[in-house]
This record gives structure tokens, C-alpha cells and sequence, in this order.
């Protein structure tokens, strides 16, 4: 373990397009290191945890606070965006999760479950005929976006500018480009918030978060509403839209994996959860800030320090997961932390589950055929979505 500031920039592409042997030398070096980050991060110095046991413990560690008022920095109302689960802490965060938490039970996922199959089959059946596609495209990308707008009740012809506004949002090219994505993004959801009021009761969930009240009668501001639906919306099919992207490049770069799938598809189940392990989608998980001096596996880290916990590069270690670059559809995968731990667990695993044991099952079984059409185009930018913007198949 070292204090010293290791510049992430100066790996050059090489790490946006793989940045698993550069986690894997860090952690040779120990499990937490000050780094500064690559574009378009703005060079952020900050903590980076990338051992497992240490970034289990650091997700579930109540001194690393999401709620950045905590440390003298954001707005008490959450600013642009509003308070959303992702930038709250207990007794708030307990509350906020409570009030969304019914839409991503269990039962009410699986309730989905045919919905998710026919809209996987139109979207095979528009595709498949042509021989060939971008599977982000036609495919990974349009499964997710479509459950999600229909769960929240985004209307049609608003997805694809959605869409642009999410990828930007997440995945930014600048930090300008970031900042104009979220503007409008916080326009157009307080637009959308205030035509599920006007319209009065409807089926879908965001209509159902505008009128859900507490037994206690507590309710959502219009700041909480507002970053409900950001994070629901985005975080509901960008991390989906690349766990089937990357779950389906691992298969045909792996050919003797994605042969054992097709000959027992019922090792579905399992090989999501690989995909999950192996090349999960969100990278690295959401900056936590130091509440107090306090130390991550003998390192001190002052009071108001970002740090970042490693998701890809803990899923790789191989204290936890033996020979960790190995993608193998049958391994043991308990514990992976791709929707991480504690009270942040991602509150629509259920539902990125479905999507993608759905989409992985129904392309494998349509398209026997499936193989690389060249390489996969860019990787995204930045260090928290993992995924590339294209992926060239064919059948």
C-alpha cells in the first residue's frame, strides 16, 4: 500500500479498453491506493479500493457517506437533481428506499416476466431477418430502455432523445457534455413529474411515486420525485443495457463457454451471474466521502476524501474468485459484488436478472449462428459504466 498518487490517465486507452491487468497490479501493490482519475473525470484525486474483502467492507462501512452535506459539500435538497438513494444515508436514505421499494419486489418483478419475453421476441424478430446488426443497437439497448419507460410510464416518442441524455449522463465525453445532459435531464423529468399530477391517477410507477404516501403520511418532495425518476430510469436500464452487452461479448470470445450454454441452457442462470462477476457493468461504484478520519485496511483516509470501491476489479481477485480472468459459466459466484453490498444493493437486481436471463436464452436459442462481426466498437468513456458503444454480430 502506498500514498502516493497514481495517475490512471497515463495508461492511456489501454485501460478504458481493459482495465482489469491495471487493477490487478494495483492490487498486487495492496487493496487501497490514492489515484487520480483518466478523462472525463477531471483528473479527481481520490481513494481506490480494489481488494475484495476490503471493498466488501467499505460498501457497508456507515463512515463513508453518500450524502455529501455531511462533509460541507452539495445542497441539503440535493440540487439539480434532487435527493435520490444514491446521495442519501440513513434514517433518509431508509426512508426514501421504503417508498420505492414495493415497485422491485420479487413478486412484482416476475409479474414482468411475460411482458419482458414478448418485447425480447418483437425485438428479435425485427432483427434477426437481416443476418447481422449491432447488437447495442438493435438489441442490448432497446430491451432495457423500453421495460423501464413502461414501468415508469415514459411515453414513446420521448425514449430515444431519453436515451442520448442517459448515455451522456452516465458515460459523459467531457465534463460539459455531463453537465448539459444533466440540465436537461432534470427539465425533462420535472416536465414528465408534472404531467403524471395533471393526469391524476394512472397504472404506471412513476404515476404511483407522485401519489404514494406513508402510513405515517410522509410523502415525496418534488426534489425526492425528481431524483427517484433519474435514478430508476438511468440506473434501471443503462447498467442492464451492458450486462447483456458484455455477458454476450464474453460468450463469443469464449466459445467453449457459449457452447456449453447451448447445449444445457439451463446453465442461464449461473452464466448471468459469471457475466456479472466476470465483466459487470458498473465498474466502479458511486464516490462515498470519509464522514471522519478513518482507516481502510491500515491506510487513513481523512475526513471529506472521495473514495471509489472497485466492483470489477474485487470481482477479480483471486483471494475471492480462483483464477479471477477466467470466464466460466460454472463457477461459484456467491458474494460477487456487481450490485454491491449493504444498504446500496442495487434495488432492481430482481429486474436486471429477468432482462438479461431473458435476452441471453431467447438470442442463443433464435440465433444459433451467433458470432463476432468484427471487433466491438469503443469502449465507454470514464470509470463507472463498463461497456462498449457497439458490438458487430451476425448469424
Amino acid at each position: 500500500m502506498t500514498t502516493e498518487v497514481i495517475d490512471l490517465g497515463e495508461f492511456g486507452d489501454g485501460f478504458r479498453d481493459d482495465p482489469h491487468p491495471f487493477y490487478a497490479r494495483l492490487r498486487e501493490r495492496g487493496p487501497v491506493h490514492r489515484v487520480r482519475l483518466p478523462k472525463p473525470d477531471d483528473h479527481l484525486v481520490t481513494w481506490l479500493v480494489v481488494g475484495y474483502d476490503e471493498a466488501r467492507a467499505a460498501l457497508a462501512d456507515p463512515r463513508l457517506a453518500k450524502d455529501t452535506t455531511k462533509i460541507g459539500l452539495g445542497f441539503p435538497d440535493g440540487g439539480l437533481m434532487g435527493r435520490h438513494l444514491l446521495s442519501a444515508d440513513p434514517p433518509e436514505h431508509t426512508r426514501l428506499r421504503s417508498l420505492v421499494s414495493t415497485a422491485f419486489t420479487v413478486r412484482r418483478v416476475e409479474a414482468l416476466r411475460p411482458r419482458v419475453q414478448e418485447i425480447t421476441d418483437e425485438l428479435l424478430d425485427a432483427m434477426l431477418p437481416r443476418g447481422r446488426a449491432d447488437l447495442v443497437e438493435s438489441f442490448a439497448h432497446p430491451l432495457p430502455i423500453t421495460v423501464i419507460c413502461e414501468l415508469l410510464g415514459v411515453p414513446g416518442p420521448d425514449r430515444a432523445e431519453f436515451r442520448a441524455m442517459s448515455t451522456e449522463a452516465v458515460a459523459p465525453r467531457s465534463p460539459e457534455s455531463e453537465r448539459e445532459a444533466f440540465t436537461r435531464l432534470a427539465a425533462y423529468l420535472e416536465e414528465l413529474i408534472e404531467d403524471k399530477r395533471r393526469a391524476g391517477p394512472t397504472d404506471d410507477l412513476l404515476g404511483e411515486l407522485v401519489r404514494t404516501t406513508a402510513e405515517d403520511g410522509d410523502r415525496l418532495s418534488a426534489g425526492e420525485l425528481r431524483g427517484m425518476a433519474f435514478l430508476l430510469l438511468v440506473a434501471g436500464h443503462e447498467t442492464t443495457v451492458n450486462l447483456i452487452s458484455n455477458g454476450v461479448h464474453d460468450l463469443l470470445t469464449h466459445p467453449g463457454q457459449l457452447a456449453a450454454l447451448r447445449a444445457d441452457p439451463g446453465l442461464v442462470d449461473g452464466a448471468v451471474e459469471e457475466m456479472l462477476r466476470h465483466e459487470g457493468p458498473v465498474e466502479n461504484a458511486t464516490f462515498r466521502f470519509a464522514a471522519e478520519d478513518l482507516e481502510i485496511a491500515g491506510v487513513s483516509v481523512t475526513r471529506g476524501d472521495p473514495v471509489i470501491i472497485g466492483l470489477s476489479a474485487a470481482d477479480r481477485d483471486a483471494g475471492r474468485f480462483p483464477d479471477p480472468d477466467r470466464f466460466d459459466i460454472r463457477r461459484p459466484t456467491q458474494g460477487h459484488l456487481a450490485f454491491g453490498y449493504g444498504i446500496h444493493y442495487c434495488l432492481g437486481a430482481p429486474l436486471a436478472r429477468l432482462e438479461a436471463r431473458t435476452a441471453i436464452r431467447s438470442l442463443l436459442e433464435r440465433a444459433p449462428g451467433l458470432a463476432q462481426d468484427g471487433l466491438p466498437g469503443e469502449w465507454l468513456p470514464g470509470t463507472l459504466i463498463r461497456g462498449p458503444r457497439s458490438l458487430p454480430v451476425r448469424w
